[in-house]
């Protein structure tokens, strides 16, 4: 495994930097509000393909008033408007990047403060560990617009269960760390979550990059609802973004800040 000590600034949607064999991967795309578009997906993809060899811990952060807002509806609408016909979004690239982060051969780290949304719960449930800071909160809002996080459920049942990743859904309001503490999804919470970060990191880079990949190896082969739900959840999030209503209301959300029952 080459050791690398470096910062990599050549990304539109991210901030990296290797320090020896742990890799710091923040999302930066503080014009929109840390929003989930084609780009930063396939950025992440490139790096976690990178980390594949060359790093033995990977350290997902965002900025200090969000971590990951969810779907970019500013691209969703300008692709819709370039298109003479109903834009279909392609779910699987997320999916397979949320895999990546729950399968590769690698520790991965979400270190959540501020607002973590939609996907960027998925990026959280998708991660070996989850650390925050104790202001941090946790939402799914898809339903308000008609939609359903079909992707991000898979990850988030595997990590807190089905009842509660059924009452985050239906409900679509956040949860507190401390909430999302007692459920699962946060593994560890503080004030200073930056103090906090160091301290797992203390112990967890002791441990060899060979052990992780096997231990992770064996834990995914025994359950693979991950795998097993992918075709039902793309097909789902298809269905759900090819609907002329959902569509119509992200565009007015877009253009006005109202929500649909507004």
């Amino acid at each position: 495994m080459a050791i690398l000590n470096r910062a990599t600034t050549d990304y539109e949607t991210l901030r990296v930097r290797f320090e020896e064999d742990i890799c710091y991967l923040q999302f930066h795309r503080p014009e929109a509000n840390n929003t989930i578009n084609d780009r930063l997906v396939e950025e992440c993809g490139q790096v976690l393909e990178l980390c594949r060899e060359n790093a033995k811990i990977v350290i997902l952060e965002g900025l200090p008033e969000v971590f990951c807002f969810g779907a970019d509806f500013q691209q969703i609408q300008a692709d819709l408007e370039s298109t003479s016909h109903q834009a279909q979004k392609d779910p699987e690239p997320i999916y397979d990047l949320w895999l990546q982060l729950a399968r590769g051969p690698y520790l991965t780290i979400a270190h959540v403060r501020g607002k973590a949304n939609a996907g960027g719960v998925g990026f959280v449930a998708a991660c070996d560990v989850v650390l925050a800071d104790d202001k941090a909160v946790f939402s799914l809002s898809e339903l308000l617009f008609g939609l359903i996080p079909a992707c991000v459920l898979p990850f988030l049942i595997r990590r807190v269960g089905l009842s509660k990743a059924h009452h985050m859904t239906l409900m679509t309001q956040p949860i507190s760390a401390k909430q999302a503490l007692e459920w699962g999804l946060v593994d560890a919470c503080e004030a200073n979550s930056d103090n906090l970060l160091r301290k797992y990191l203390l112990r967890l880079r002791r441990l060899s990059k060979q052990s992780i990949d096997r231990y992770k190896t064996y834990m995914n082969s025994l359950s693979d609802i991950l795998i097993a739900s992918k075709p039902q959840a793309l097909a789902t999030n298809r269905a759900v973004f090819s609907d002329t209503s959902n569509l119509q209301n992200i565009a007015r959300y877009v253009k006005t800040g109202k929500f649909p029952w507004e």
